[in-house]
């Protein structure tokens, strides 16, 4: 073991704006002889997701990567070697393992993959998993859908949004994806089986809902925030549910973000607005593998990885996501 050599993303400052590489420092290391009751991870992907940018910048549901740390990330990866009587040599395991090659752990918050023959390694994360769970739970448990409902997913042709309206429609729903390209849109509609898809860079969101949703809106899935979320909530159903994921437009604010202008109308049509991480559904997760995995095996639901070539490449990377330039789950290949 003392001639491998771990490379790692450690962080350097708290980052303002979108992420600089000069935010984190590279840096390499012998990987150190393992204790027993120990596993030796080599991670062979890495999940970039939008929380990272709050893990690195500040306390969040938790705590901040302190200053000189490892960046904080998702792997998965395949045991080289273990002194843990729960793992062995060549299984392939997923865990908060961080943004570097070679990972020690004593296997707590360490999940074996199960061997899915014909399912590549990257569905862990496009289809299953955080993702797959983040969409399953906070649609079907927060969100409630019927049949003939109209579902609004922002950031649709993102990990989670994706997922969220193709679940929509299983379920019976009208649903309208917002999405930042022409490309993300036609994906949505053509391939996704959307209803319909609004380009926020080029159309005006709120005429365009009253187009699509002319029965109103009874589920906003919310991933964005600002002034998409003031559009929806313009229009929301009495009785309606805000799913709410995430606020991704304000991830990268330098500077307090006005709260939505039009929050009155939770009360005027007696709408539910909750909030929820994905971990406080860790113990139902086989609840949400099973459903997804009959899903993808009648043909009823699609995901896509948008991959990443090289550990290196992944600070700058993570932008794609507040760029919005990535389509479906993204990853890095280390």
């Amino acid at each position: 073991m003392a001639n491998r050599i771990n490379h790692q993303w450690r962080l350097a400052a708290r980052p303002e704006g979108l992420i600089k590489e000069s935010d984190f420092t590279w840096t390499e290391e012998v990987v150190p002889e393992l204790q027993d009751g120990q596993i030796l991870v080599r991670n062979l992907y890495l999940s970039l997701d939008p929380t990272m940018r709050g893990w690195a910048s500040r306390d969040t549901y938790l705590p901040a990567v302190p200053i000189g740390g490892v960046m904080r990330g998702g792997t998965i990866g395949v045991v080289e070697e273990s002194r843990n009587a729960n793992f062995k040599v060549g299984d392939h395991v997923s865990g908060l393992l961080g943004w570097q090659e070679y990972a020690i752990t004593d296997g707590k918050g360490v999940n074996a993959l199960p061997n899915l023959p014909g399912i590549p390694l990257t569905a862990h994360f496009g289809l299953f998993g955080h993702i797959g769970m983040t969409a399953y739970f906070g649609l079907l448990d927060i969100g409630q859908p019927k049949p003939g409902e109209t579902l609004v997913v922002s950031a649709a042709a993102g990990a989670v949004g994706s997922l969220v309206g193709q679940i929509g429609k299983i379920k019976g729903c009208r649903v309208v994806g917002i999405a930042g390209a022409d490309d993300k849109c036609k994906w949505l509609v053509d391939e996704l089986g959307f209803d319909a898809a609004i380009n926020y860079k080029t159309e005006n969101v709120a005429a365009a809902l009253k187009k699509h949703c002319p029965n109103g809106i009874d589920i906003d899935f919310e991933n964005v925030g600002g002034e998409i979320m003031d559009a929806v909530l313009a229009q929301i159903n009495f009785r309606a549910r805000i799913a709410l994921c995430g606020l991704i437009s304000s991830y990268n604010a330098t500077a307090p973000v006005p709260g939505p202008y039009n929050f009155a109308n939770i009360l005027v049509q007696r709408a539910r607005v909750e909030g929820f991480i994905v971990m406080d559904y860790a113990p139902r997760a086989m609840e949400c593998m099973t459903e997804m995995g009959k899903w993808l095996m009648e043909g009823k639901i699609k995901y896509r990885i948008d991959e990443v070539d090289g550990l290196k490449h992944a600070p700058l990377a993570l932008n794609k996501l507040f760029e919005g330039t990535n389509i479906g789950k993204l990853v890095v290949k280390i």
